[in-house]
């Protein structure tokens, strides 16, 4: 398996050596070159990926599907969100081991790109296995999806009180 050593992963801190011995256990590496997509927003996805070498590129399309707006004249109507390296080993894809839905952002790399990667499948195999394990991701999981969720919703707070100052101002 990998030289690389799991425990200077963030989402395994609090795990003993017992613990993260059983976590490599699910985990495979997968390479991709620059350029490559590693996930698609929109498609449906089981998979959760760690960045161990590299840099990514999280980005997210700016229309619904199907949707045309006139006055928007782009080249690529994609906004980037944020541009990863390594140094945190972030993870992505963490929504599809809970919810095997589409995938919410495109995943992209800039760089030759090193991924620890793990299914759904193999995930929940070792919450059956070990029970208290399981908790323990689960909740590391959790934890990192409720911190999402109130970014987003921070960011939904300012977007529409934007949105109704400038509608505002263009009726008056």
């Amino acid at each position: 398996m990998s030289v690389m050593d799991f425990s200077t992963i963030p989402v395994f801190h609090g795990l003993d050596a017992a613990e993260i011995g059983k976590v490599e256990s699910i985990f495979h590496e997968e390479t991709r070159p620059a350029g490559s997509v590693v996930v698609a927003e929109g498609q449906t996805g089981e998979e959760m990926y760690i960045l161990v070498r590299g840099r990514v590129q999280i980005s997210k399309a700016m229309l619904m599907a199907g949707m045309s707006v006139p006055l928007l004249n782009m080249a690529s109507p994609r906004k980037v969100l944020a541009t990863l390296d390594d140094t945190s080993h972030p993870v992505f894809g963490e929504v599809a081991l809970i919810d095997s839905d589409q995938r919410s952002a495109t995943v992209t790399a800039i760089t030759d790109s090193t991924f620890l990667v793990t299914s759904r499948e193999q995930f929940f195999d070792l919450a059956r296995r070990e029970p208290e394990l399981g908790v323990k991701l689960l909740l590391t999981l959790g934890k990192r999806m409720a911190a999402t969720i109130r970014r987003s919703n921070a960011e939904v707070v300012k977007l529409t009180t934007a949105l109704a100052l400038s509608l505002r101002k263009s009726v008056t």
